[in-house]
């Protein structure tokens, strides 16, 4: 399936894209996850498992456990801090 994928703020910057079209075969976001920890390098660095990374399907915050479908947005981005 094609999903679109965007990144943002801190993650955005360290792969050095804001967003891509991707032939996946993720059936959720956490395996989407797992696909983009593989690349290795700047993806692997900057969606790490032991960092805090919001997720976004369709414009809504989820959990690791939402399903994917064809056409989907997500969105990858650090938690946003107010003051």
């Amino acid at each position: 399936m094609k999903i679109t994928v965007r990144y943002f703020a801190s993650i955005r910057e360290a792969v050095g894209q804001g967003s891509e079209v991707l032939d996946t075969s993720a059936a959720t976001l956490g395996a989407l996850r797992d696909e983009l920890l593989a690349r290795g390098g700047a993806h692997a660095s900057a969606l790490a498992r032991g960092k805090a990374v919001r997720m976004a399907l369709d414009q809504v915050l989820c959990d690791e456990t939402a399903a994917l479908r064809d056409g989907a947005e997500v969105a990858f981005f650090p938690p946003v801090t107010g003051g």
